[in-house]
């Protein structure tokens, strides 16, 4: 079972399509993300326009919505994984605080709107964080303090565009969240 931890849709669970092609952050990563997230280094949640990037079931995007963004921005481009998304985001009330972009990561057109927290829960070991972050700095989703959280497999090995540089990364179980922020010579 998927829920939402904390905020306005506190509680309220989440569907998850059967198979294995869908593995929703954990409600405990999750809860301890948003924890880490609260730190004045980031952006404030609350207010903020945030992308969840292979959005899955929205888990995280949900979540930020519930803790006060104001705004969502979701892509994902497998089917059952659009129609979870699409039935979680009704069961909230949430369709007029989000964008639903069907769309290829790797692929994906440039943004009107640069984002506070960009969420990026791509597919383990698939390679695809590198060519992801660089349609995303090429198509002008990111701002001088974007926050960019990556989910990967504990073991997986990351290549960063130069103007990138981790600020955190943390292990729990076979997940690995890595946290990204422009380098400060860059911003």
């Amino acid at each position: 079972m998927t829920r939402i931890i904390a905020g306005r849709f506190r509680g309220r669970r989440l569907s998850v399509p059967d198979g294995l092609d869908v593995r929703p952050t954990t409600d405990r990563m999750r809860e301890r993300l948003f924890s880490i997230l609260g730190h004045p280094r980031y952006p404030a949640m609350a207010g903020a326009q945030v992308a969840d990037i292979y959005a899955g079931t929205g888990a995280l995007g949900l979540e930020a919505l519930s803790r006060g963004a104001v705004h969502v921005t979701f892509v994902e481009k497998a089917r059952g994984s659009l129609n979870c998304l699409r039935s979680n985001i009704a069961s909230l009330d949430a369709t007029p605080d989000t964008t639903t972009t069907a769309a290829d990561a790797t692929t994906v057109g440039p943004s009107k709107t640069a984002f506070d927290f960009i969420f990026i829960d791509p597919p383990y070991r698939k390679s695809l964080l590198r060519p992801t972050l660089d349609r995303l700095i090429k198509g002008s989703w990111l701002k001088d303090d974007t926050c960019i959280v990556c989910e990967l497999a504990a073991d997986e090995t990351i290549d960063l565009p130069s103007d990138l540089t981790i600020v955190d990364d943390r292990k729990q179980g076979k997940q690995r969240i890595v946290i990204l922020m422009q380098s400060a010579s860059n911003i």
